[in-house]
């Protein structure tokens, strides 16, 4: 009778995919085709560049999901509740948008999104976009009117989109930099 030892596997386990197809909303295949897509489009563009285009193109839906944190407060008379729904929907699509666009950058630059490291980032992303919640309620300290509170809220995401991204272009390039630098080194010394 053959015993099948458990090898260490480096791509995310049946559970966490389910958990973030299900729950988070996140479709790789959909990252894929997206990035595909993206390098059809524009095939003169470098990964960077290609990257940036992710990020500008998330600016508008950082904005609406930084605004509906904010839309319930534009009827007062619908109570707590609702504006809590508020603040719970737009940080869920705030989430699902870094963590996409995480996904995208790291797809640019050749890397696995299937790599169990990917986990690692997306938690971070997670917790970025919680500070990016908080900074959305910055306006409440001002005590601006609803509208303004909806508009600067917005816009404290999609500067906090914006950092996510340059973040992740500049994490995933020094990596591709850093491989082409052991590739030379390895095909210098075999030379």
């Amino acid at each position: 009778m053959a015993t099948h030892a458990l090898t260490p596997t480096t791509h995310w386990g049946l559970s966490t995919e389910k958990f973030f197809y299900f729950f988070m909303g996140l479709r790789k295949g959909e990252i894929r085709k997206q990035v595909q897509m993206m390098k059809e489009r524009h095939p003169d563009d470098d990964p960077s560049q290609l990257a940036r285009r992710f990020v500008a193109g998330q600016a508008p839906l950082s904005f609406m999901g930084g605004a509906l944190m904010h839309l319930p407060m534009l009827f007062p008379a619908l109570g707590p509740p609702l504006k809590l729904a508020g603040i719970a929907m737009g940080s869920s699509v705030m989430i699902r948008l870094n963590m996409t666009l995480l996904l995208q950058i790291a797809l640019l630059f050749g890397h696995d999104i299937d790599d169990r490291a990917r986990l690692k980032e997306m938690a971070t992303i997670i917790a970025a976009s919680g500070l990016a919640s908080g900074t959305s309620l910055l306006p409440y300290v001002f005590n601006l009117e609803p509208r303004t509170k909806a508009i600067v809220g917005g816009a404290s995401v999609i500067t906090v989109s914006q950092l996510i991204g340059e973040t992740a272009i500049r994490y995933y390039s020094r990596s591709v930099t850093a491989r082409r630098r052991v590739r030379n080194r390895r095909m210098q010394s075999e030379a």
